[in-house]
Formats: structure tokens, sequence, C-alpha cells
């Protein structure tokens, strides 16, 4: 008997919801009534494009506690993240810049370009866990950072940062304060008021919407210079014709993913836990166990079995799952969020990612956990022949 693909790598991205994708479809000339217009025209079309973008806003900043005005659209978290750091920076004299160690590299890379331009880039530790150490955090505060950037949940691993704590802090010390909130929204509850964020990075397609369409979410009270500039569209911090069909797109997967985040959240949680009781079963290492995570997320090694190659096979057998950060498949090195917990090189380079999402059933799980075990056994009988 022959089963279709399972996909297990929802945090990489996820398909387009179908809801999502029906409201999409005439701003795509796909479906009746067409909608095409810019929605920045004076006319009837531009009117109609303009109410679209507005009811997205309004639908996003409800997803997040946010006013609609504190949200401003991109093209993505990577552009919003960007947004932040280097339009903060743009607006001060070069200080000290804090992001933690286990940032995606969209924030790192922009932290990294400001230490070149005479900023001084400080990492924040992490614990074995993967979460802040207070010691260091307290140690950044006490050197008066101007901006500091901390994710809310990690992309590998699924920790949880307690971010509200930190926030405070950092506001008493001077400091904006920025979350990268992609992995966590819809998946976890947001609220940029009780976190007390400066700002909050959004992205539509880790929770059925479009690729290409994301937010930063930020307090009105803080001045940022464009990125890009031009037609002055988003406050005139993001220039460009807006992208309609998929800030709509990107509204309403945020009102889909709220209204059944909490259900949701309880379901993925039981199948987490049952495929990690396995991988441990199995003799694999996971990773962050002992910390809160995302409910959908399990990161874990089986040693002496490269994760490349484990996911190569698994791919094969019909099941996609990760080796670590999408966004850094193309790099050979080990995971830095693992090493930054003090994992050794040899056994994060083992790291494999298994994400689940609204498609992930029971017996999906069951079907991987089997086939893991028949691969696993493979790759160490191999490997003792070899030896």
């Amino acid at each position: 008997m022959s089963f279709a693909p399972v996909y297990l790598d929802w945090n990489a991205t996820t398909p387009l919801d179908p809801v999502v994708r029906a409201a999409m479809l005439p701003w795509l000339g796909a479906a009746e009534p067409a909608r095409f217009g810019n929605a920045s025209s004076r006319h009837e079309y531009g009117r109609q494009a303009r109410a679209a973008v507005d009811e997205a806003r309004a639908r996003v900043a409800a997803a997040v506690g946010a006013h609609a005005t504190e949200v401003i659209f991109t093209s993505g978290g990577s552009e919003a993240n960007n947004l932040f750091l280097k339009g903060a920076a743009a607006t001060m004299r070069p200080a000290l810049v804090a992001v933690s160690a286990i940032e995606h590299p969209c924030v790192r890379e922009p932290a990294r370009q400001l230490q070149r331009a005479g900023w001084t880039l400080r990492e924040i530790a992490v614990d074995a866990q993967g979460r802040i150490d207070a010691a260091d955090w307290q140690a950044v505060i006490d050197a008066r950072p101007r901006l500091v950037s901390a994710m809310l949940a990690n992309n590998e691993t699924g920790v949880l940062q307690d971010i509200a704590p930190m926030a405070a802090s950092a506001r008493a010390a001077g400091a904006w304060f920025h979350t990268d909130a992609v992995q966590a929204l819809g998946k976890i509850e947001l609220d940029f008021r009780a976190l007390g964020v400066h700002a909050m990075t959004l992205s539509a397609h880790k929770l059925g919407g479009p690729l290409g369409a994301g937010a930063l979410v930020v307090d009105k009270r803080v001045e940022l210079s464009p990125l890009i500039a031009g037609g002055g569209q988003e406050r005139g911090l993001r220039s460009g014709t807006e992208n309609v069909a998929a800030i709509v797109g990107f509204g309403v997967a945020c009102e889909r993913a709220v209204s059944r985040r909490a259900e949701e959240a309880v379901r993925l949680a039981a199948l987490r836990d049952e495929v990690q009781a396995a991988l441990v079963e199995l003799g694999a290492s996971v990773f962050s166990a002992g910390a809160s995570r995302l409910p959908n997320t399990v990161f874990f090694a089986v040693r002496d079995i490269d994760g490349e190659t484990l996911v190569g096979k698994l791919d094969r057998a019909g099941f996609a799952v990760a080796s670590g950060s999408a966004c850094s498949s193309a790099n050979p090195e080990p995971s830095h969020t693992l090493l930054a917990m003090g994992v050794a090189p040899e056994v994060a380079r083992g790291a494999v990612r298994i994400s689940l999402g609204r498609d992930t059933g029971a017996d999906d799980v069951r079907r991987f956990i089997e086939t893991f075990a028949r691969v696993v056994g493979e790759l160490k009988n191999l490997a003792s022949v070899a030896a």
C-alpha cells in the first residue's frame, strides 16, 4: 500500500489555507468580481483596494492586541526585522545593540551590519535549554543598550522566552526592545500591549497565509527611518504599491489561526509529546525538553547519525523534516542555536527538526515513528558494517 507524503516542516512554511486562498483570488483576477486597484488611487478601484488593506490591517492588529495604525506591512519577516534594527539605528548615534545568541539570521546579520557601521554588538547568552541567561541579561542591561532584539519563539528548538520582564527592564534602561514573533503567531497567545515591547515582527506564511507578506507592529512613539523611500505608503515607513492580494490573505490567515489556536495547541502538543517519547525510546536526544516550548516543535539528534543523511532518508521515505532553519539550509555549519546552548558541534551536526501543523494527524505521527525506527536501524547497521 502506498501512502501520501507527510509534511512535518511547518516551521519553515505552511500550505496556503483554502479559506485564505479564496479571499485572495479576486485580487489575483482569478475570481469574480475581479479586483485590481492600486490602494493609493483615488477612484473606486483604488478605494476598494484601500478598504481591503485597511480591513486586513485591522485583522492583523486584532490578532496581537495592537492598534491598526501600529501595523506596517512589509514583504515578510526578514524585511520587518531589518526595518526595526536599521530603521531605529539610523535615527541614533552608534551605541550598544544587543541581540540574543539564538536569533534568526535576519536579526543577526543586520546587527552585524550595524557593528560594521560603528555600533557595539553584544550577543545575549542562553542556557543549556536555550533560554536567555538571567545573569548575562542583567549584564547587558547594566551596559545600557540602545537597541535590543530577542525572539519570542525559536524557530529550531521552539523555546519560548519570557519577553515581558525583559522588555520592561530594557525600557527602564532607555532601550528600544524588539521581538521576532514570527514563529509564535497563531501558535500561542500574543498581546503586543502585555508584552510591553516597542516592536514585533510577524509573517503570513507561517500560519497558512501567503509567502511575501509580513508586518512590523511598532509603537507610534518609536522613530524609524525607512529602508525603502518612495511614495510614502505605510506611514512613510515602507514605500511601494501594496501587494493587496497577499495583505488580504495575511489578514484572513491571522483571523483563522487565532480562532482555532487554543484547540490546535492542545492537539499538537499531544502529538508532539507522542513523537518525542518515541524518539527518546529509540535513542534520540531531544534539545530543550526542559524548557517551555511551542506546542508543535521537536528538535533532536541521534548519536553518530548525520542530520542531513537522516533528513534525506526520511524524505525518500515520504516524510518532509528539516535539519534546522530553512533559511540556513545552505550553510554546512552546525546550528548556531545549538552551539550557543553549549551543544558539541559533532552532536549539533546531527540535529533534525520536526514541526507539526493543522493537517498533521495521529496516523501521520505513528507512520513517522515506524519509518524513523526503520531508517535509524538501517543507518546504524550500515555504520557497524563500515566500522
